[in-house]
């Protein structure tokens, strides 16, 4: 189809539009990106966004009931640096009054702002706990302190914990080797997280999320006139409420009294820890002061070792508490009629030296298993470990009862204890394992190491019919705010041992055995319930001092969710006074019939005060 001279004419002007217009964005743009490009640049340069952090409170910690707080917030002062803002004449100056005023070291000021930050605007904390009349003295004398800032924020307040520092932990500045590993995850160069204990495994749940109020700013850091400001509300950690019952943990801290050791209460049908104790302890609000180093430096030196937490992070010869995972060998094997008996004299023969029962000549005489495991008879342990049961069989059935290997507790720093083997021992010392090595640990002595809530795991063993729960110290974690139900802890099944039930039950009748005739049979005096356990004495290489076990539960024959475990830890460091096996009784005493310590103690003829002051640590 042909076109006429006016449509030719239309198209050729339309053309020509198109072509005009495209040749006059590109001057525009041109003019825009090239010949005032410098001149845009500069004025973007000269603004900014400026973020100004306002740090979210951590969560809070309660005890199981939801109503005993152990750990809050408390406000404080945040004193922050604008590098860029300081003259550099008065850099040095302001560093230093701030280090006198603040009572900490110019070093540390210096190390948080190096030169290389020196052109920077961001705000940079060098206190995260100032006192108010630290800022009451730098806002009287404002002109002297350039660039320097001032703002609110929460600091952690542990509620006269005592014993329960090991369990909960403390806080602390973060590092740079954490920062470089927590930036990706949301943390900051000023951030405060958890060092120890539950603070550090639920860093993420308690942190919460940091609020901002962003400001438009000149190249100087001043606010623009007529710019608003935007403010991002801070959201608070989660709130966690605990498996400890705040009654419980009291009394066995009076029980073990300033006795370096420890104590566990545990359920043993759900894991819950319903107290754990370890001596000595220390106070977590040091690491908030401002002396926080030099208060670390001198628990990091004591002797005592108030850090360490004996419960988890502790491993020690389990001694004749280990006699338990005999007995179920014994009886799961048959490799020994329960009836068959073994003369014991006190002393034993073997391997050209002579073996001492703890009870010397004339010795227990013809016990059968019941009454070794009542009385602890070494003699009878160390001729079935060696001839009816070998090494193989012990190390498995150690191995079913979780020793060896982490019970996965939710606290860090957990000790694995440790089996040996006759491998272990041929590539450690080039030596094979013989008999002896056998007997040894047939007794829980030699190369044997277990920690106490390895233990409280063996004994919760027996009571569920071969079940083991994993451990935990935390029962919920609710909402910050609102305390709305987020997540319940529900128990977790981390052994379920072929072992039959009826070994359990044969085991159970000779654990309460130890206590109604047997070795505990003095100290377990308690009428308010009736208690099933081990006592067990390490050997240390002292003629006068030993470790002191006691490992129990109670009510005897009662369901697994109507018990309680209780698993006492007193070393070798303190005066030898047995005291395990007493401490025990008073925590039964007092959980069953509702006493506090004193009126428990008072109850079973204990005067507490006395027994301390004779139990005092060297």
């Amino acid at each position: 189809m042909a076109f006429s001279g006016d449509n030719k004419t239309r198209i050729f002007v339309l053309k020509l539009f198109i072509i005009g217009v495209c040749l006059l964005y590109t001057a525009r743009l041109f003019s825009l990106q090239v010949i005032r490009g410098a001149e845009f640049e500069a004025k973007a340069n000269r603004y900014a966004i400026q973020s100004v952090k306002i740090p979210a409170a951590r969560g809070e910690i309660y005890d199981r009931t939801n109503s005993i707080p152990f750990v809050t917030n408390d406000e404080a002062f945040s004193v922050e640096i604008v590098p860029a803002e300081l003259p550099a004449s008065r850099r040095e100056e302001v560093f230093q009054k701030l280090a006198e005023i603040l009572s900490i070291r110019l070093t540390d000021i210096q190390r948080k702002i190096p030169p290389s930050y020196y052109h920077l605007y961001q705000r940079i904390a060098v206190s995260t706990s100032a006192s108010y009349l630290a800022i009451t003295k730098i806002a009287e004398h404002k002109e002297d302190f350039p660039g320097v800032y001032w703002n609110s924020r929460p600091i952690r307040r542990y509620l006269n914990i005592g014993s329960l520092s090991h369990v909960i932990g403390y806080v602390g500045e973060i590092g740079r080797d954490e920062y470089k590993l927590l930036f990706n995850k949301g943390y900051s160069s000023d951030d405060v997280i958890g060092k120890t204990g539950l603070e550090k495994f639920y860093d993420g749940t308690l942190k919460g999320q940091d609020g901002y109020l962003r400001t438009t700013v000149d190249v100087k850091g001043k606010n623009l006139a007529g710019e608003a400001e935007r403010l991002e509300a801070p959201v608070p950690g989660k709130k966690l409420v605990l498996t400890i019952d705040a009654a419980i943990q009291k009394t066995a801290e009076k029980a073990l009294g300033n006795r370096m050791g420890s104590i566990i209460v545990l359920k043993p049908d759900t894991g819950e820890i319903l107290a754990m104790v370890s001596y000595p302890w220390y106070d977590p609000s040091i690491f908030i002061s401002s002396n926080s180093g030099e208060e670390y430096l001198k628990l990091l030196n004591d002797p005592n070792k108030p850090l360490l937490n004996r419960a988890v992070q502790s491993s020690y010869p389990p001694a004749s508490t280990f006699k338990t995972v005999l007995s179920t060998a014994i009886l799961e094997e048959k490799a020994i009629s329960p009836k068959s008996t073994i003369t014991c004299n006190g002393f034993l023969e073997y391997g050209g030296r002579t073996w001492n029962c703890w009870v010397h000549s004339p010795g227990h005489g013809s016990v059968d298993l019941q009454e070794a495991l009542a009385n602890s008879c070494d003699i009878y342990y160390w001729t079935v470990g060696r001839d009816n049961l070998g090494v193989e069989k012990i190390i498995s059935y150690a191995g079913d009862y979780g020793y060896g290997r982490a019970t996965g507790i939710d606290i860090p720093g957990e000790n694995a204890g440790f089996i040996p083997t006759p491998r272990w021992k041929e590539e450690s010392y080039r030596e094979r394992w013989n008999p002896g090595d056998t007997m040894n640990l047939s007794i829980g002595q030699g190369y044997m190491l277990a920690t106490p809530i390895q233990v409280a795991n063996m004994m919760a063993m027996v009571v569920n019919d071969g079940v083991i729960y994993r451990p935990h110290l935390v029962k919920e974690i609710r909402d910050g705010e609102s305390g709305a139900l987020i997540q319940s802890m529900r128990p977790e099944i981390v052994t379920d041992s072929s072992i039959s039930a009826s070994t359990f039950k044969t085991l159970r009748e000779d654990l309460r055995s130890v206590i109604s005739y047997g070795s505990a049979r003095v100290p377990v005096s308690t009428k308010a319930v009736m208690v099933a356990g081990k006592t067990g004495t390490a050997e240390i290489g002292l003629k006068d001092r030993w470790h002191s076990w006691f490992a129990a539960f109670g009510p005897y024959e009662a369901k697994p969710e109507d018990q309680v475990v209780v698993v006492a830890m007193v070393e070798a460091s303190n005066l030898w006074e047995w005291w395990a096996p007493y401490a025990s009784n008073l925590i039964f005493q007092s959980i069953f019939t509702g006493q506090d310590a004193e009126t428990a103690a008072k109850s079973i003829g204990l005067n507490l005060k006395e027994q301390h002051l004779r139990g005092r640590a060297e």
